[in-house]
């Protein structure tokens, strides 16, 4: 593979496209990267035995082929589709390839046990769709859908389908408890346990535990361009959080929250914002019962936190 093909991704999916010629969205079983090849002019029978027509929702599932430059903006569905498909099959990390301005990509949808629906006139069809299908569960209204709807990472736990959008890149060994949550663009680069919140673009580091209700900051609200990681063997302790970086072996204590412009004081007495410190290893982060002061203490002499081996055999 040339280092231009390494840039370049293709798969072959199943579309849902509207009568009004609207994608809803894009399956791809087997996405991949470079260019496609002479065998690769086919698709799969999987594929094309799965297409249909549904004329209550008004939309059809149609097989296509889907190219795309992973260096330029999303085009259009079906290649928004495939990129957060490369995330969540781990083909690609995240923050390597364009995500810029998906949201005016990608459709609002009803996403519903039968499939995507336009929420345009769903009033009119939900109980059409609840008769045709012996039953209807509507999971959201969202231009996202769950991964595990469309992909199943190897060595993965997930508690809660809900709580994991297509795009999420968790690693083996990952555990994602009830209350977990994984923005797409973000996720897991080795075993970690994750019972609080990673948005959009944050990264956390192998032997990592995002504690329960523990919140870092992402990407999207406020326009925000900083994206934060978590490095090896970090701890962000029970109703925590962080707007910084964490290098490797850090904690932060449980319900201190940490952001940018926290003014946190030094081991000397020195007072600094917590951003002086981003991405630094070795630090714990706690708060003085007494002063409320915000306080960092070195961990290098401690080992970096060890996770419960039983609880990630995925």
């Amino acid at each position: 593979m040339t280092k231009t093909d390494s840039r370049i991704a293709w798969g072959w999916g199943l579309a849902t496209v509207h009568t009004d010629g609207g994608v809803l969205d894009t399956y791809y079983p087997e996405p991949k990267l470079g260019k496609p090849g002479r065998n690769d002019l086919e698709p799969p029978t999987s594929l094309t035995e799965a297409t249909s027509t549904d004329p209550i929702r008004n939309v059809s599932r149609i097989v296509i082929q889907t190219v795309i430059d992973l260096d330029t903006a999303p085009a259009d569905v079906p290649d928004a589709y495939l990129r957060l498909h490369l995330l969540s099959h781990r083909l690609c990390r995240p923050r390597t390839i364009n995500v810029d301005d998906i949201f005016a990509v990608l459709p609002n949808n009803v996403w519903t046990s039968i499939g995507p629906c336009r929420p345009q006139g769903f009033e009119l069809i939900r109980e059409q769709l609840r008769q045709a299908n012996g039953g209807l569960e509507i999971y959201g209204v969202d231009k996202f859908p769950r991964m595990l709807d469309y992909v199943i990472p190897s060595g993965v736990r997930i508690a809660d389908a809900n709580r994991v959008r297509l795009g999420a890149h968790l690693a083996d060994g990952t555990t994602v408890m009830h209350e977990g949550f994984c923005n797409f663009n973000a996720g897991t680069l080795g075993r970690s346990m994750v019972e609080g919140r990673i948005s959009q673009g944050v990264v956390i580091g192998d032997g990592s535990d995002i504690g329960g209700g523990a919140s870092i900051m992402g990407t999207i609200s406020g326009g925000g361009k900083q994206q934060i990681s978590v490095g090896q063997g970090c701890l962000l302790g029970a109703e925590s959080g962080i707007g910084i970086s964490l290098g490797d072996n850090c904690v932060v204590e449980a319900g201190l929250y940490v952001t940018a412009g926290t003014r946190v004081t030094m081991p000397d007495g020195s007072v600094v914002k917590a951003a002086t410190l981003s991405g630094e290893p070795d630090w714990l982060y706690l708060r003085d019962s007494t002063t409320g002061k915000v306080l960092a203490k070195s961990r290098a002499a401690r080992s970096a936190i060890e996770l419960n081996d039983a609880l990630h055999k995925n």
